[in-house]
């Protein structure tokens, strides 16, 4: 008995290192998905278990719903949040991911996007046993570093400016 919750403060420490995560928040996602992530073949296994991610229905080339489907209530009274509070952690890979899927779709669907993240997180770092390392508020600029060069340059055209680049030398 004290050996199973052993493993699960061990468990608790590790999602508490995610931001927006406390130790009431870190129990009760635990105690809702479990400790032991062999259960679930992959992480969008477990979103899916969860609820967490959106429908694609679509008929006749026509979209209806992107709705999440119900699932769990306290699993989603958890974890958004824990989202909200991940999100307002200044230059972190969560608030650049809000910001991201909000300028497109909303702040409702970001923060939706950003609780599935977390959840795809906690899968993770309980699979691995590893703690949290934020990627950055820059992680999407350095992926596609090309993309949002030219997408900047071309919005300083538009606003009516000659642009020339040249790198700077590191």
């Amino acid at each position: 008995m004290e050996a199973n919750l052993d493993s699960f403060r061990e468990a608790t420490q590790i999602v508490r290192t995610i931001p927006g995560f406390d130790d009431r928040s870190a129990q009760s996602v635990l105690s809702e998905i479990g400790i032991d992530m062999s259960r679930y073949p992959s992480d969008a296994h477990l979103l899916s278990w969860a609820c967490m991610c959106p429908r694609n229905d679509e008929s006749a080339g026509k979209r209806r719903s992107t709705r999440m489907r119900k699932g769990s209530r306290w699993l989603k009274a958890t974890l958004f949040p824990c989202a909200w509070a991940a999100v307002r952690t200044k230059g972190s890979y969560f608030q650049a991911q809000f910001h991201r899927i909000k300028a497109r779709r909303g702040a409702k669907k970001a923060i939706g996007a950003v609780a599935a993240s977390l959840l795809r997180t906690i899968y993770h770092m309980l699979k691995d046993g590893t703690l949290y390392q934020d990627l950055g508020a820059d992680h999407f600029d350095r992926r596609h570093k090309t993309a949002s060069t030219r997408r900047l340059v071309q919005r300083l055209q538009n606003l009516g400016f000659a642009v020339q680049l040249t790198p700077v030398p590191a």
